[in-house]
């Protein structure tokens, strides 16, 4: 439906609509029954310093918006803090948080019937569950993203927050001081905006760029810094034009445009999250999408920014080097995005690229050209076997060797696993398995990275393997892999892993096996019983319930 058929439809579709009558009391006049309707979904909180510097940005682009025509109108979305939830029972309603991010912005604008929506956001769950609401309801929208934070600084090393984490685990083996450790925690997050590397929100505002749904150089821009300001207003102005072209979500978010933000996620390094949300955001968008398009795109499209978690640089960094628009001309001219997709301006994305300089300047170190690509295929690489016959994610940069066979060390829950590795239980050529983590059993498929970084900090990332059908933080590297299909909870293999079994990690054969006879796994699974829910009401009880396998996004509707 059309901005005009909207519009008639609530205000002007009856001579004289008591529907008029609550609008009067918000302010209106009646030349603004002329107007678009337009929508600001605000996920301003002062919960997260992702989200607390959202309100001028929010100022900016609802002052945009009514220069521009359109009528603005804000309603508020929530948010949970992954970084601040990480290692407790809260980081369980973290992915619940992008389902109920989604229905916020489907709620409002289907239900006030607005005619376009610019949707704010800051942290991990906001920017994929913001996206499924835009593209569930299809009025014209526009993704504007609240910034990334500002390195820290310690002793002369930027730091982001997880090396606050990885400090936890270098503490406890005795190899950084009291010292260091409180300077690294009060000095890592120094201003607002999302963790500053190429973590899960950054991976995500980032592809939303190549997606076609945000403007070029907004993701890597710093909360903090006038430009994100000047962009989140241009973004409104943008929108009343895509409400007036009538543009919609779907028409830009298409099977091409998805690969194209795939393909920008490889190139980058990003986040394992990326998987999930991608899944579920081409469900929202109808739009066929599978583990096996990962991969797909993962062997054709190099990694060419040396980037945080397993590279040197930050988020900021890739911003002065040229930003995601340079990263997009280099797979543009390499032949490795559509470039004829529609973006929200109502130009191509080859048209939106057409100024980027063909080549990165030479006297940075962040955006490698093609030929000196940091690895010659992506990252995220889709691994199965029978410990994930419907697929599992790994994540194989910064990595000496991507394979290993080990013994198992079996947790069904993350503090036990967090007491074996800060006790010195874990080896060198161990395997740990996180299991009851998925979707339904964790509820909510919580993010490990207090293990992961544990292990980095006592010098285990390389040596030892972890997988869990959990899932992991943008800011985990070493030797894991995450959401293992089926999960333990509905009976898959990892369930049925004992103490001691052998596994074999191996990126390069895509595999993941439990070396166990298959008559031995058919009596454990005889012998296996599903454990009782975790939780029986509340909203983890009716994730749990609704909640689909990882590999297909695990959504809930």
């Amino acid at each position: 439906m059309s901005y005009n058929e909207r519009s008639k439809h609530i205000t002007q579709g009856v001579a004289r609509s008591p529907n008029r009558a609550m609008y009067y009391a918000l302010g209106y006049e009646k030349a603004d029954f002329d107007k678009p309707m337009i929508g600001v979904a605000n996920a301003h909180s002062t919960i997260t310093p992702c989200n607390a510097g959202l309100q001028p940005l929010a100022d900016a682009a609802i002052a945009a918006i009514r220069q521009a025509g359109g009528n603005p109108q804000v309603f508020g979305t929530p948010t949970i803090s992954d970084g601040m939830s990480m290692g407790t029972e809260g980081m369980k309603y973290s992915l619940v948080s992008r389902e109920v991010i989604a229905d916020c912005v489907e709620t409002c604008v289907q239900g006030q019937w607005m005619d376009g929506v610019l949707v704010l956001g800051g942290c991990d769950k906001n920017m994929p569950g913001g996206m499924i609401g835009i593209l569930r309801a299809n009025a014209p929208a526009i993704y504007v993203y609240g910034g990334t934070i500002k390195p820290g600084r310690w002793k002369g090393q930027d730091l982001s927050i997880v090396s606050a984490f990885e400090a936890v685990g270098a503490v406890m083996a005795g190899t950084m001081s009291e010292e260091d450790f409180e300077g690294i925690e009060c000095n890592a997050c120094p201003s607002t905006g999302s963790c500053g590397g190429m973590y899960t929100a950054n991976t995500m505002s980032s592809s939303f760029e190549a997606l076609g749904m945000s403007l070029l150089y907004s993701s890597t821009m710093a909360s903090p810094d006038r430009e994100k300001l000047e962009s989140a207003a241009e973004s409104g102005r943008v929108l009343v034009e895509a409400v007036k072209k009538n543009i919609k979500p779907r028409d830009i978010v298409t099977r091409n445009s998805i690969e194209n933000a795939v393909a920008l996620i490889m190139a980058i390094g990003g986040s394992t999250n990326a998987v999930l949300h991608y899944l579920a955001i081409a469900h929202a968008a109808e739009v066929e999408w599978t583990l096996d398009d990962f991969e797909r795109v993962r062997r054709k499209v190099p990694v060419l920014c040396d980037l945080k978690p397993s590279g040197h640089y930050m988020a900021v960094d890739l911003h002065q080097a040229g930003g995601i628009p340079q990263v997009l001309k280099l797979l543009l001219n390499a032949g490795l995005l559509h470039g004829d997709c529609l973006t929200v301006t109502g130009r191509t994305l080859a048209e939106e690229l057409a100024d980027v300089p063909d080549a990165p300047s030479a006297d940075q170190h962040v955006i490698m050209p093609i030929d000196k690509a940091l690895y010659r295929q992506g990252h995220l690489a889709i691994l199965r076997g029978n410990l994930a016959e419907d697929g599992a994610v790994a994540k194989i940069t910064g990595l000496k060797s991507p394979a290993i066979t080990g013994p198992a060390r079996v947790f069904d829950d993350e503090q036990s696993a967090m007491e074996a590795i800060l006790a010195d239980n874990i080896r060198p050529g161990d395997v740990v398995v996180l299991r009851y983590l998925g979707p339904k059993g964790g509820p909510g498929m919580p993010e490990m990275l207090a293990p992961t970084s544990a292990l980095v900090g006592r010098g285990l990332g390389e040596s030892v393997g972890l997988i869990t059908d959990g899932r992991f933080s943008g800011g985990t590297w070493g030797m894991v892999v995450g959401h293992v299909a089926p999960e333990a909870y509905v009976g898959g293999t990892i369930a049925l892993v004992e103490e001691g079994d052998t596994i074999t990690i191996d990126a390069r054969k895509l595999l993941l096996q439990l070396e166990v006879s298959e008559a031995e796994i058919a009596l454990r699974r005889a012998a296996w019983k599903a454990p009782e829910p975790r939780y029986t009401r509340g909203v983890l009880a009716k994730f749990s319930a609704l909640a689909r396998p990882a590999n297909e996004g695990a959504i809930t509707g």
